[in-house]
């Protein structure tokens, strides 16, 4: 398949990422950082997986919700990192037109699964914090379970259209896609037909879930905030605040990113293109790599059961 700009294939079979256009000489020194937080984000969440599994006392909805996390953000950056990776160690670049399609849903899947998990997280912090002889009879397995399910169908659902709205269009301008991933408007835009369809569902699903979800996990810290300055001693009130802190600035580390790739797709034509990829794989690569750390490691039962590990190993 021709590379030029200018191809006449009504439906390619191949598209060709570009990696980071402008940035190309500097791929491989690029691909250090991004090497180096994919390994923290699979050794991350594979030791939760690992440490809730084997560990009886952490079997409650807190850590449930956790390893719903750590799969989401295993899925999410293995998704995406290693076609990137054979970008820019191996000038790997062609990509299959289905294959395009199916990363392009996971990727917007699981980021709206992540969504609803970090509502479903700041829900069990309120009820936690705000109703603590209430939380095991508000949150019993059966309802962990449910919520689980409606955020897998949701994020699933909701996303549905993308690649089904992508697959219609004809693509006989170019096929030669300016990202380093299959990044849902960057294929988009590609076609040439009237794809307004596909850039208004996009930007209105980007809109409806990140105010949608940011509202509930605003309600939830809200409450969390002001039981927290009720507390009696100065100690308690500070744990519990640097704990809600530490949460909010992970999910601003997610939403702030992917808003911004978002809208600068259909409005942000100034924007550098080399810039506006690094913060669209920013939020690709940086939340898998700081939730096991942020929910994992901060968290004392996790921590202590990480420490009696390497204890008995011999660490």
């Amino acid at each position: 398949m021709s590379d030029s700009n200018t191809t006449n294939i009504t439906n390619p079979s191949t598209f060709i990422l570009l990696g980071i256009p402008g940035l190309e000489v500097a791929h491989v020194w690029i691909s250090i950082p991004f090497c180096i937080m994919y390994i923290i984000a699979v050794l991350g969440n594979f030791t939760i997986l690992l440490i809730v599994k084997t560990e009886p006392s952490l079997h409650g909805p807190m850590y449930y919700f956790l390893c719903m996390l750590a799969v989401t953000d295993l899925v999410l950056s293995t998704s995406t990192l290693p076609k990137m990776l054979s970008i820019f160690w191996f000038n790997s670049r062609e990509i299959d037109f289905s294959a395009c399609l199916t990363q392009m849903y996971f990727i917007h899947c699981f980021l709206a699964m992540e969504s609803g998990i970090l509502v479903a997280m700041a829900f069990d912090r309120y009820v936690a914090i705000c109703h603590p002889l209430r939380h095991s009879t508000i949150l019993t397995n059966r309802v962990v379970a449910i919520i689980g399910l409606a955020v897998v169908l949701r994020g699933g659902m909701l996303v549905l259209p993308y690649p089904f709205l992508a697959r219609r269009w004809p693509y006989c301008r170019t096929n030669i896609i300016p990202h380093s991933y299959c990044e849902h408007m960057a294929v988009v835009n590609l076609a040439c037909a009237d794809s307004r369809v596909s850039n208004y569902y996009g930007l209105f699903l980007a809109f409806f879930l990140s105010s949608l979800d940011g509202c509930f996990i605003a309600v939830s810290y809200t409450q969390i905030l002001r039981a927290v300055f009720s507390l009696p001693t100065k100690d308690a009130r500070l744990k519990t605040f640097g704990t809600c802190i530490s949460h909010l600035c992970v999910m601003l580390a997610s939403c702030i990113p992917a808003l911004f790739s978002f809208l600068t797709h259909r409005f942000g034509h100034n924007v550098a293109l080399h810039f506006h990829i690094l913060i669209a794989n920013m939020y690709l690569l940086v939340p898998p790599m700081l939730n096991p750390i942020i929910y994992g490691v901060r968290t004392k039962q996790i921590r202590d059961r990480l420490l009696r590990l390497f204890t008995y190993k011999g660490i």
